[in-house]
């Protein structure tokens, strides 16, 4: 009896606001307090710094507005899922479900989780990822008490969404409106009382003479330059980009809670625009703020890339150290609740098109999907055990580029398939911005295959293996 009162359909209970929150507070994690180290390394100078978080900007201000039209035309749960479905066929739907389900989502959960354990480590040392604070290990297998912390807020996380929208969606604008005014005042405090005219004129110096900067491993010191030239320029970019790329990843999540939207048609395209707009302004600014307070060197050298770290301690003093964690703890709380409460929407509507467990197709008491929750809880738990972050992200950047890439491509294909949908939106500045995007996008992709071939393999393995997983589904849903 109890089974037939569960609600069957979402509950649209979100507005505008709430929809840039998730697009904003999904993106902001912990990448733009560290990534700026390792993109300084590979490509040597302010300028090509300042280049990397512009090109990414733009592609995900192109890639967002360009899926305003399919959002649009298709204001349901699941967003780009249904829209590859859509443009191609189930299969290629699933290959992007099964991949976000498999790394995309989870892994991104995974890493913002272990950043939380990571900064909280300033407060409580026990968290740092050392050898002395290993909980337990097997042979090789090692277990920090940080990543026990980070499923343990990935568990509380999921557990606040199984318990309805309403949770999920006043977290999400607490604390990413916390998140965004901290970032503008860290800014505005380091461009108007820190920011030094000697430091920033020696940055700009040479400021597009592209190299890669050598670290000593064990120093974390800069020892020296080696130049940079020909396709090997693209390889470097492609390879700096893998930072500002995650740093700027999940701006699609909005898509996926279609469902919980008023008015969708509307909402969804200006909540992607919005929220992109918002970040791509604050990610530019807080790096001309590092190149204005710190030397070129000593943001490549930050110890264990904690970029932001080294500039809050110019501003602020030694206070800006827990300034900073503080800053990141909050970041990525609100980060990891919009993947999470987005991301299972996905497998909800997979289930129901028969494509995925059964129960992930099923609505709880509260109107939302919690075994789906839990089951994607369960793989960024596992994700968080793998110790493999850096590598995560390297693959999780190259798949998603490319189904992004797929889904943009999927605009001029619906044009020519569904011409006579409705389409309150219509991608802007169409065919130009979309193709422009597609072309940067498969650039990317090509050289990170070439700059590093291994992790860019296993992200096309990982969505390879959704082939037979399709067909095994679809002669399940058959039999």
């Amino acid at each position: 009896m109890a089974e037939s009162t569960k609600p069957t359909t979402l509950k649209p209970t979100l507005g505008l606001l709430d929809g840039t929150m998730i697009v904003a507070g999904s993106m902001i994690g912990s990448g733009i307090f560290i990534v700026s180290a390792d993109i300084t390394r590979n490509v040597g100078s302010a300028g090509w710094l300042i280049f990397v978080w512009a090109i990414t900007g733009f592609m995900t201000l192109s890639a967002a507005v360009s899926y305003g039209e399919l959002s649009g035309m298709y204001p349901k749960a699941g967003g780009q899922y249904v829209y590859l479905k859509e443009a191609y066929n189930p299969l290629t739907g699933f290959l992007y479900g099964w991949s976000f389900f498999a790394v995309i989502q989870t892994g991104t959960i995974a890493a913002v989780g272990v950043a939380f354990s990571k900064f909280a480590g300033y407060f409580f040392p026990p968290l740092e990822l050392k050898d002395e604070n290993i909980l337990f290990a097997l042979g090789s297998f090692k277990v920090y008490y940080a990543q026990i912390v980070s499923i343990i807020l990935i568990i509380f996380l999921t557990y606040v969404n199984t318990r309805g929208i309403e949770g999920g969606k006043w977290i999400q604008r607490i604390f990413t409106f916390t998140k965004l005014f901290s970032l503008f005042g860290l800014i505005i405090l380091g461009l108007l009382i820190a920011a030094n005219g000697e430091v920033w004129k020696h940055n700009w110096m040479d400021a597009w003479n592209i190299h890669r900067l050598i670290q000593d491993k064990g120093t974390e010191a800069i020892t020296g330059s080696s130049p940079i030239m020909g396709l090997a320029v693209l390889g470097a970019i492609a390879a700096a980009m893998t930072g500002s790329i995650f740093s700027s990843d999940a701006w699609n999540n909005v898509t996926f809670v279609a469902g919980e939207m008023k008015n969708p048609k509307r909402n969804i395209g200006l909540s992607l625009f919005l929220g992109t707009l918002i970040i791509t302004v604050i990610y530019v600014s807080a790096n001309l703020m590092y190149l204005s307070v710190m030397p070129l060197d000593q943001i490549a050298s930050a110890h264990q890339d904690r970029v932001a770290v080294g500039a809050a301690r110019i501003i602020f003093g030694n206070v800006g150290t827990y300034v900073i964690a503080v800053m990141i703890m909050i970041s990525t709380f609100g980060c990891n609740n919009g993947l999470i409460l987005a991301g299972a929407r996905v497998y909800y509507t997979m289930a129901q098109d028969g494509l995925f467990f059964e129960k992930a197709g099923k609505l709880n008491k509260n109107a939302v999907p919690g075994w789906a929750l839990w089951a994607q809880c369960v793989v960024a738990a596992v994700l968080c055990l793998s110790g493999k972050y850096g590598d995560l992200l390297d693959m999780i950047s190259f798949v998603a580029v490319f189904f992004y890439a797929l889904t943009v491509l999927g605009i001029f294909v619906l044009r020519r398939k569904q011409p006579n949908v409705e389409r309150p939106y219509k991608a802007f500045a169409y065919p130009l911005l979309p193709a422009i995007y597609i072309t940067l996008a498969l650039i990317f992709c090509v050289a990170l295959i070439i700059q590093k071939p291994l992790y860019a393999t296993w992200g096309a393995v990982i969505v390879l293996v959704g082939i037979p997983l399709y067909y095994v589904a679809v002669s399940r849903k058959n039999s």
